[in-house]
């Protein structure tokens, strides 16, 4: 079996507490009763020859560049090095350097770069994972907590060497069985956990990843998978299958007839998943005016449990539940059922029929309207036309007398009168060409007479 070695550079606990970078030292990890470290002095160290494959991690200052590797013979790893050397490969972060060497040279080595202080090497054994495993009775939408732990030889790792670059994390694959709800369903990841005393984590560095996740995918048969897949360490359980049922609960509404009455929820509880005794039921209702309202059902002997809502008339009415309790198993549990939801259609307001021999035809109407009616109504229009012309022609002699300044005169063309002087013009002409014919001046044609005698 090949013995690997990790080099971890951490700060030691007599810097001052101000210090950015002030940690506890980290505890020696012991292999079989023996001190399993090589002390890293000022930046050196030494390999034995008998060592096939060594890991060294440098934890460092963030954002600093990433550490160079001096062997013994004087020559340099660098980072970019791994990329077409074999026998090194390099993973280079934020705030470490993980380098595995295959094969290394023999003798004092150093290391340059911004290592934390009183940094040593460890030396680590046989690394495996342990989780708590699942329950065997679930079902869709309850809370699970589960936890896990990193061990070397059976002993739990510091988890402050590992805490910036070690998660837990949760899978729940799906077998394929068509008899099941979620065939197809493929991979869930359903949680990632850190033991960095954040979120679920009940304390933080003490080697044991706590968390909590929802099991809101579909029931049917399933896998759970816990694995830690990092550059430090790869290792993964598969724990035994499971079955994820339907919520154990159902839920019915009774619409109110009368709008001073309140609509009913019925919750049912399945006595043969859950104690009815124990089940305690709260959320909030979500009214169509907009309005929210909290409730709480305390625990009752009986199966179902009844949530008076209010009558808000026509809209959509949705109810978040949360339900606590305890199974037949005696574990207690805490789940999200999904949200129920159920709408009042707005009412449609009758229109009254009508009786076909009710109706009038247009003529029937014309003919039965009275003649004074008529009569009025001619008269009116009549006087509508009357006034607005009045108006208009008052309008146009004010505006020629006092704005214009011009005096009125009317000039009125008769037809008798015209016809009258056409006939005094025609006798005065008839005067003329008698006139013309007795030789006084010209005749019909207008030539002058010549009354001169020849010389005959």
């Amino acid at each position: 079996m090949k013995t690997m070695y990790f080099v971890s550079s951490l700060c030691a606990a007599s810097l001052f507490a101000g210090s950015a970078y002030g940690v506890k030292q980290v505890e020696v990890l012991k292999r079989d009763g023996h001190q399993n470290e090589i002390p890293l002095l000022e930046n050196r160290f030494r390999i034995d020859s008998k060592i096939e494959e060594i890991t060294l991690l440098f934890f460092r200052k963030p954002g600093a560049p990433a550490v160079i590797l001096v062997r013994p013979d004087g020559s340099k790893y660098f980072a970019t090095e791994a990329v077409r050397n074999p026998d090194l490969d390099w993973f280079d972060e934020l705030t470490y350097d993980l380098v595995t060497i295959k094969n290394p040279m023999a003798g004092p080595w150093q290391v340059i770069g911004s290592i934390l202080p009183n940094s040593r090497i460890v030396v680590l054994g046989e690394v495996s994972l342990e989780a708590q495993p699942l329950p065997p009775m679930l079902f869709r939408g309850e809370t699970i907590k589960i936890t896990g732990k990193i061990l070397n030889d059976g002993e739990p790792i510091d988890a402050e060497l590992f805490r910036d670059v070690v998660s837990l994390n949760v899978d729940f694959v799906s077998t394929n069985n068509e008899n099941f709800a979620n065939f197809g369903s493929g991979v869930q990841e359903v949680a990632e956990f850190k033991d960095d005393g954040r979120g679920f984590d009940e304390r933080a560095k003490d080697g044991i990843f706590t968390g909590e996740f929802t099991l809101d995918f579909p029931a049917g048969e399933w896998t759970p998978e816990l694995y830690v897949a990092t550059p430090l360490l790869q290792r993964r359980i598969v724990q035994d299958t499971i079955e994820v049922h339907e919520p154990p609960f159902s839920t019915n509404v009774t619409l109110a007839e009368q709008d001073t009455d309140e609509h009913k929820l019925t919750i049912t509880i399945d006595p043969s998943v859950v104690k009815p005794e124990t089940v305690i039921i709260q959320g909030k209702i979500y009214y169509p005016n907009n309005e929210e309202q909290m409730f709480t059902i305390d625990a009752a002997p009986n199966d179902s449990r009844q949530l008076n809502v209010k009558n808000y008339d026509w809209g959509r009415y949705s109810v978040e539940l949360s339900v606590f309790g305890t199974n037949i198993n005696e574990r207690e549990f805490m789940a999200t059922l999904p949200t129920y939801k159920f709408e009042i259609e707005r009412p449609i307001v009758a229109v009254p029929e009508i009786d076909p021999a009710t109706i009038i035809a247009p003529e029937q109407m014309k003919a039965s309207e009275p003649a004074d009616e008529k009569i009025a109504t001619s008269t009116i229009i009549s006087l509508i036309i009357g006034c607005n012309i009045l108006i208009l022609l008052l309008g146009w002699l004010a505006i020629r007398i006092f704005v214009q300044k011009k005096p009125i005169k009317f000039k009125v063309k008769l037809p008798f009168l015209n016809k009258k002087k056409a006939a005094d013009g025609e006798v005065t002409n008839t005067e003329k060409n008698q006139v013309g014919k007795n030789g006084s001046k010209n005749d019909k044609s207008g030539e002058i007479l010549n009354l001169s005698m020849s010389d005959d």
